[in-house]
């Protein structure tokens, strides 16, 4: 299975092509760069892996060939562009971009009328075990603590709170029977007065080269509750969409996320 990977040269690109290169069953199709880049025509795996490995670096995926799927980390502007471009080529797709708001989202459900794509916040098996252990922390304890959601990055990151840390939001608001909408609140400055029992707070940390840590706290009277998650490498991340593109070879058109990767229930 020969993959593509969209802004191939960037820090997480170079990092999938590693992955892609010590996976058994995938090849590195190529990459694309922006338009007028140096890298236009050169080969990824001379300028990535150390040696030549016929995967070219092009400015768009259709002067690619033989792409059998493709791993996206890029920007959500650029996501529709990639999705149009797997339908058309039937081939499925791995969506690790974050910060997509509801229509992007949405765009990724119409894909997979079509296509299959495995879609997720985050690609790492150990926060998607972290978000399992959350939906029964959070029916055993949630109803008596205070839940807050603390997550730090690296300085580059764009978006906040991550997207791993709105999906743990998410999965503690729908085992609390919440609307996540309504309990949310990202950040405290000035008299907040009280803190209400019904209520997820975010924490965001953005500093130094961070790879992703993820902390839920619940908090009761008397004890608390710290459920931790820490990359200490974008591998972690890589390995996992490198494992849901083997996985999603030959599926039907669909959309899967890291759950179905892995076999959680």
């Amino acid at each position: 299975m020969a993959v593509a990977i969209p802004g191939i040269m960037g820090r997480m690109g170079k990092v999938l092509a590693q992955a892609i290169h010590e996976h058994d069953a995938l090849t590195l199709a190529g990459g694309t760069v922006r338009p007028g880049s140096e890298f236009v025509g050169q080969d990824a795996g001379a300028l990535i892996l150390g040696r030549r490995c016929d995967a070219p670096i092009a400015a768009s995926l259709s002067d690619l060939s033989s792409v059998s799927g493709l791993i996206d980390f890029t920007t959500p502007e650029l996501l529709q562009s990639h999705l149009d471009w797997c339908v058309s080529a039937h081939v499925p797709a791995v969506i690790g971009t974050t910060g997509l708001n509801a229509e992007q989202k949405a765009a990724i459900g119409a894909a997979a009328t079509q296509i299959a794509v495995v879609f997720a916040p985050n690609m790492s098996v150990g926060v998607n075990v972290m978000l399992q252990l959350l939906r029964v922390a959070a029916e055993l304890v949630g109803e008596h603590s205070d839940i807050e959601v603390i997550e730090a990055h690296h300085r580059h990151k764009k978006d906040a709170p991550s997207g791993t840390a709105v999906r743990i939001g998410e999965v503690l608001a729908d085992s609390m029977g919440w609307d996540l909408d309504d309990v949310a609140v990202y950040g405290r400055e000035g008299i907040t007065g009280e803190r209400p029992h019904r209520q997820i707070g975010f924490e965001t940390i953005r500093a130094g080269d961070v790879f992703g840590d993820h902390t839920v706290l619940f908090a009761a009277d008397g004890e608390r509750l710290e459920i931790t998650h820490k990359a200490s490498s974008r591998m972690t991340f890589a390995t996992g969409a490198v494992r849901a593109m083997a996985w999603v070879q030959g599926k039907p058109p669909g959309l899967y996320g890291m759950d179905d990767v892995i076999g959680l229930d």
